[in-house]
C-alpha cells in the first residue's frame, strides 16, 4: 500500500464546510466583522479558501475610502490626457502619469491642471496609507500579537514618505516627488540616477540591494525547505520543534550538514524580517541624502574611495571632470 503523504500546494485537498469565524474576544470591536464568510475554490490553491469575515474597524474605513479617492484621482486626469477615450486608456496605460506639480511652485499649491491635482492625489494617499498602518497596529493589539507587521509595514512607509514627503521639503519643491504612473514612474528613477552621479555609488543603494537579494535567498531557502518537508507535517512548524525525528528536525539536520549552521524554525523568520524591512529603509535613507547632502556620488565614491580615481594615466580624462563638464560645472 502506498505510504498516504501529508498535502502540499502541489497535491491539494479542499475541504470546505461550516466557516471558522474565529475568535470573539468577549464581544469588543471584533463583533463589527461581516457575517458571510464564503469559500473559493481559486483562493484554496494558494491558501485557506475560506474568504472573511474581514473586520475594517474606522481605520479601514478610512483608508478605502480616501485610498479610492486618490486612485480615481489619478485615473481620471490620465483618462483625460487622453481625451477620455477608455481604449486609448487600456492602450496607453502603461506611459500616462500624473506629474507633480512644476519646479517655479516650489512648496505651494498649484494650479489644478500643473500639479494641483497630484498634491490633492498625494494628499488622500498619505491618509489611506497611514490609518491602514495604524490599522495593523490595533488589530494586532486587539490580538495579543506582537508587533512585527505593523513595523515591517513601517519600514515600507518610510520610504513611501520619503520619496513624496520628505526628501521634496527638504529640497524645497514639489517636483522632486516621484510621478504617479508606470513607466513614467521608472523613467524618474533613472533620470534621478543620472542627474546625481549614478545612484549605484551610493553605499545605502548598495545596502538596499544587498538586503533585497537577501530576502529573496532567504524566502527562498525557507520557502523550499518547507515545501520539502510539508509531507511530514512541516508547514506545522511550532508543534514540531521538540520531536524528534520530525519534518523539523529533517529540515535542521539538512541545513546543518549543507551549510553548517541552521537558523531554527523561529530563527529564519528573524532573519528574513530583518532582511527585507532593512531593503526599504536603507534605501530611503540613500534617497534622502541625495541632493539634500550629495550632489554627485560619483565624485563622492571617488573622494571617498568607494571607486576608482581615473587620474588620466592611461590617456583618460577624470570621469568626474568630464561629468562636470557635461552639467556646465567647467573645465
Amino acid at each position: 500500500m502506498p505510504m498516504v503523504e501529508y498535502q502540499n500546494i502541489f497535491t491539494q485537498v479542499q475541504v470546505q464546510g461550516t466557516p471558522e469565524m474565529g475568535m470573539n474576544d468577549n464581544g469588543r470591536m471584533m463583533e463589527e466583522r461581516t457575517k458571510n464568510p464564503f469559500f473559493s475554490t481559486l483562493a484554496g490553491f494558494f491558501g485557506n479558501a475560506q474568504i472573511g469575515p474581514i473586520y475594517l474597524g474606522w481605520t479601514g474605513l478610512v483608508s478605502l475610502v480616501t485610498g479610492i479617492l486618490a486612485l480615481n484621482i489619478i485615473g481620471l486626469n490620465m483618462l483625460a490626457q487622453v481625451g477620455w477615450s477608455i481604449p486609448e486608456f487600456i492602450r496607453q496605460g502603461f506611459w500616462l502619469a500624473l506629474e507633480p506639480p512644476s519646479p517655479e511652485y516650489g512648496l505651494k499649491i498649484p494650479p489644478l491642471q500643473d500639479g494641483g491635482w497630484y498634491i490633492i492625489a498625494s494628499f488622500f494617499l498619505l491618509i489611506s496609507v497611514m490609518t491602514w498602518w495604524a490599522r495593523s497596529y490595533l488589530l494586532a493589539k486587539e490580538q495579543k500579537m506582537g508587533k512585527h507587521i505593523f513595523w515591517a509595514f513601517g519600514s515600507a512607509i518610510w520610504l513611501f514618505l520619503v520619496l513624496g514627503l520628505f526628501r521634496p521639503v527638504l529640497m524645497g519643491s514639489w517636483s522632486e516627488a516621484v510621478p504617479y504612473g508606470i513607466f513614467p514612474h521608472l523613467d524618474w528613477t533613472t533620470a534621478f540616477s543620472i542627474r546625481y552621479g549614478n545612484l549605484y555609488y551610493n553605499p545605502f543603494h548598495a545596502l538596499s540591494i544587498v538586503f533585497l537579494y537577501g530576502s529573496v535567498l532567504l524566502f527562498a531557502m525557507h520557502g523550499g525547505t518547507i515545501l520539502a518537508v510539508t509531507r511530514y507535517g512541516g508547514d506545522r512548524e511550532l508543534e514540531q520543534i521538540v520531536d524528534r525525528g520530525t519534518a523539523t528536525e529533517r529540515a535542521a539536520l539538512f541545513w546543518r550538514w549543507t551549510m553548517g549552521f541552521n537558523a531554527t524554525m523561529e530563527g529564519i523568520h528573524r532573519w528574513a524580517w530583518w532582511f527585507a524591512v532593512l531593503t526599504p529603509i536603507t534605501g530611503g535613507i540613500g534617497i534622502l541624502l541625495t541632493g539634500t547632502v550629495v550632489d554627485n556620488w560619483f565624485i563622492w565614491a571617488q573622494e571617498h574611495h568607494f571607486a576608482p580615481a581615473y587620474d588620466g594615466s592611461y590617456g583618460y580624462q577624470s570621469y568626474g571632470t568630464t561629468y562636470q563638464s557635461f552639467i556646465g560645472g567647467g573645465e
